[in-house]
């Protein structure tokens, strides 16, 4: 859910911050007033193309950022941490600055994005209905994800995905040794030499070092037993021993002790280092018999070394990878096995193309039937909207070649008018057409739709009266399931907002800027009133804006 926006220097807006709630919030305002305004800044930070014209007249840049509450969204929330731009638990923060010269930098949660990376978060965040390019409804993926949810057939659809992604790898491992077939037989030649010889070497991980420094002891064994022998010498064995001569201090300043207690202090100190000289001296004398000279063990130690070593230099890896580098040609040759039978590789295949076309029959019966019962749920909708006459449906058109989302494209198409044959919306309907069957679709999926920020702009263009009550009612009940905002010039569909932006233009040191500000209900009376019409605004006008505020009440569900 949209939380926050904050515009600074953005066409005419000079600096706002405005805060969101859910449910349906209507804005209105006098024409040119710079409504439409809000919903381009916020289209900004949803990756749409920045211009210089967007920045305001005598500012350095325009800077726009959306605060997102996307506490609900576990999808947006894995994406941002597979793209490395997460942020607060929680929240996600979009921003675009634009520069007086057109260059633009974008940013989630404080990360540099391209605008690409902005339009992909957008995808989870906001549909904008109405004459902007950022519209869902107009793009393939997001017609076939919605008739899908409508149709809960969501997981077939995953489903047939999995299978398709089997079948073309497993086509293509049969295409790569088709064309390949030499060269597969001279790398599993190679591989098996290579397997044998690493086989023979008896290979243990961790060997290279173990037997290094075994080979430096018994290199070493002459030099470890002498030095050892003359330390015992040194501190316990020899003429003038340290042991003895520590012995004798002690046994000096014993008897004296009782003539001075300060002595206490330094015969603390001398017993420890008695102790430790004697396990020292022992330490040695143990480690002197233990160690031996033994040529034989030393020259098979060498032999051992000398193999590791050649066969290291040999494959171009460090002699403690050996092991790794057998496991791996083990691998790769199990992998050239099981896809070196020609046979086998089109068997193969074959049970996943079989697999993944049976999955997909049964999606596009799902789909079938889910495009029949959309297309009469929306076409209905829209006679309520001043589209009498006019026909929504569902168009599935087979592939040439099936694909990960299943055999057949999905088209969402209208007739506007009786007699016109369907069409794709983005190239049939005009702008408050469009508006509005988007309310009619987003009516109907309301309840599997995953935005959650819905945003109507014209949807009331050309309408009137009757309609207008009805896509006030319509906007009313999606708004307790989604957040809706609506640029509206109808007092009809204003009235049943459950809170109302009043957009004005403002001027400031001679310069023209928008201001907003948030209705309270006497407020609301007043601009409702001045939304039915007329010069002057009578208590007759008031009235009746205050009765078409009552009659509108919003139950939350």
């Amino acid at each position: 859910m949209l939380q926050r926006l904050t515009i600074r220097d953005f066409v005419i807006v000079e600096r706002l911050e405005l805060e969101f709630g859910p449910g349906f919030t209507a804005l209105t305002g006098e024409t040119g007033a710079g409504k439409s305004i809000l919903v381009d800044a916020l289209a900004l930070t949803l990756g749409e193309r920045a211009e210089a014209i967007a920045v305001r007249e005598g500012a350095d840049r325009a800077d726009v950022t959306a605060e997102f509450d996307i506490g609900g969204s576990r999808a947006l929330a894995g994406w941002l941490a597979d793209c490395d731009l997460a942020g607060d638990e929680g929240v996600c923060l979009l921003r675009r600055v634009v520069e007086a010269s057109g260059r633009s930098r974008g940013f989630i949660n404080g990360h540099p994005a391209t605008a690409a990376q902005l339009r992909e978060a957008a995808d989870f965040l906001v549909d904008i209905h109405g004459q902007h390019q950022h519209q869902s409804l107009s793009r393939p993926a997001a017609q076939r994800a919605l008739l899908d949810a409508y149709g809960g057939l969501e997981s077939q659809s995953a489903l047939v995905a999995d299978l398709w992604r089997t079948w073309s790898r497993r086509r293509e491992e049969r295409l790569a040794f088709e064309g390949n077939a030499a060269a597969i037989a001279a790398e599993r030649e190679r591989l098996e030499w290579q397997a044998q010889e690493l086989e023979a070497l008896k290979l243990v991980p961790g060997e290279w070092a173990a037997v290094g420094a075994e080979h430096a002891r018994l290199a070493h064994a002459a030099s470890l037993i002498e030095a050892a022998q003359a330390g015992v010498d040194i501190l316990s064995e020899g003429e003038g021993a340290a042991l003895e001569q520590v012995n004798a201090v002690i046994a000096r300043l014993q008897p004296l002790l009782q003539h001075d207690p300060r002595l206490k202090d330094i015969l603390d100190a001398l017993e420890p280092a008695q102790i430790q000289l004697q396990e020292a001296a022992s330490a040695l004398r143990r480690y002197g018999e233990r160690a031996d000279l033994d040529p034989q063990r030393l020259r098979e130690v060498e032999q051992r070394l000398d193999a590791l070593h050649g066969a290291a230099r040999k494959y171009r890896v460090d002699p403690d990878a050996l092991p790794a580098l057998a496991e791996h040609t083990r691998e790769r040759l199990a992998e050239l096995g099981a896809g070196g039978d020609p046979d086998t590789l089109r068997r193969r295949e074959a049970e996943a193309e079989a697999a993944c076309r049976e999955a997909a029959k049964k999606l596009s019966a799902g789909r079938r039937k889910a495009a029949k019962k959309l297309g009469e749920a929306v076409t209905a909708g829209m006679q309520d909207l001043a589209m009498q006459g006019g026909v929504f449906e569902v168009a599935l058109e087979a592939l040439d070649v099936p694909a990960a989302h299943g055999f057949e494209q999905v088209e969402f198409r209208v007739a506007p008018h009786p007699g016109a044959s369907p069409q794709p919306i983005a190239k049939t309907a005009s702008g408050g057409e469009l508006s509005r069957l988007s309310l009619a679709i987003q009516t109907v999926l309301s309840r599997v739709a995953r935005v959650p920020t819905l945003i109507f702009d014209e949807v009331d263009v050309g309408i009137g009266g009757r309609v207008a009550e009805i896509v006030g009612r319509m906007l009313r009940e999606l708004g307790a399931r989604h957040q809706v905002m609506c640029i509206t010039h109808l007092p009809q569909v204003a009235a049943a907002a459950e809170r109302q932006w009043q957009v004005s233009k403002v001027t400031r040191g001679g310069k023209v800027s928008s201001a907003v500000l948030a209705l309270d209900d006497a407020a609301r009376v007043e601009e409702i009133a001045r939304m039915l019409g007329g010069v002057k605004i009578t208590d007759t006008t008031r009235k009746h804006a205050a009765e078409m505020l009552g009659t509108a009440p919003v139950k939350r569900r």
